[in-house]
C-alpha cells in the first residue's frame, strides 16, 4: 500500500509520518517511509534548489522542478520499494504540489493535473492534516533553524494552501481523508491511524470478488 500525507505548514506531516510508519512496523509490515520533495538522491538535490534557493521561478518552471524530483523519486525509490512488498509511507506527495503552486501561488492547476496523470500512481490513502491558520502559523514560528523559501512566503499564501488542501480532499473522497490535527500528537496519531484502517478496509472490501 502507498499511503500519503499532505498539509500545510505546522500541520505535523513529518511527526504523524514517523508514528504512522513505526505503528505499520510493529504490525510485522515492511515499511519504507520517505518524503518530497527528496527521497532519492537526485530529488534532494531538487529539494535543496527549491526549499533553499533564492531564484524567483517562473510558475511552470517550479512546477516542472517538482514534478522532475518526483518522477526520479517514484522510479528510483517508490516503485521499487512497492514491487519488493512494502507499504510506503511519504510525508507530501503531488496534492502538495498542487496545493502550493496551483491554490497558493496561482500556477495553472490543468498543466499540474495533466502533469499529474503522467506520474502513474496513485496513493492509496492520503490523510489531509488539517489545522486552523493560526495554529499553523504558530507552530512554524516555534520551529528551530531557518525558514525554507515556502515557509517564509506571507500569511495569505498559507490561508491558500490550507484551503487548496481541503478543495482537493473534497474533490477526491475515495481517496483522501481529512483529520483534524490541532490536537495533542498522540491523539492526531489514533486518528490518523483510525482514517488509515478505515479506508484500506473500504478499498479491499470495494475491491473483492462479486459473488
Amino acid at each position: 500500500m502507498f499511503i500519503t500525507l499532505e498539509g500545510g505548514e505546522g500541520a505535523g506531516k513529518s511527526t504523524q509520518a514517523a508514528l504512522l510508519a513505526d505503528a505499520l512496523c510493529a504490525r510485522g509490515l515492511a515499511v519504507l517511509r520517505t518524503r518530497e520533495p527528496g527521497g532519492s538522491p537526485g530529488s534532494e538535490l531538487l529539494r535543496g534548489v527549491l526549499l533553499g534557493g533564492t531564484i524567483d521561478w517562473s510558475s511552470r518552471a517550479e512546477t516542472l522542478l517538482h514534478f522532475a524530483a518526483r518522477v526520479e523519486h517514484v522510479e528510483k525509490t517508490i516503485r521499487p520499494a512497492l514491487a519488493a512488498g512494502m507499504w510506503v509511507v511519504c510525508d507530501r506527495f503531488y496534492d502538495s504540489t498542487l496545493a502550493y503552486q496551483g491554490y497558493g501561488q496561482g500556477a495553472d492547476r490543468g498543466f499540474i493535473e495533466a502533469l499529474t496523470g503522467l506520474v502513474g500512481l496513485v496513493p492509496d490513502v492520503t490523510v489531509v492534516l488539517d489545522v486552523p491558520d493560526a495554529v499553523g502559523a504558530s507552530r512554524l514560528r516555534g520551529r528551530g533553524g531557518a525558514a525554507d523559501r515556502y515557509e517564509r512566503l506571507d500569511a495569505a499564501f498559507h490561508t491558500r494552501v490550507n484551503a487548496g488542501f481541503r478543495a482537493i480532499a473534497a474533490a477526491a473522497p475515495r481517496r483522501c481523508v481529512v483529520v483534524p490535527a490541532d490536537g495533542e500528537i498522540g491523539a492526531v496519531h489514533a486518528a490518523v491511524m483510525a482514517a488509515v484502517d478505515a479506508r484500506l478496509a473500504l478499498r479491499l472490501y470495494s475491491n473483492r470478488p462479486k459473488v
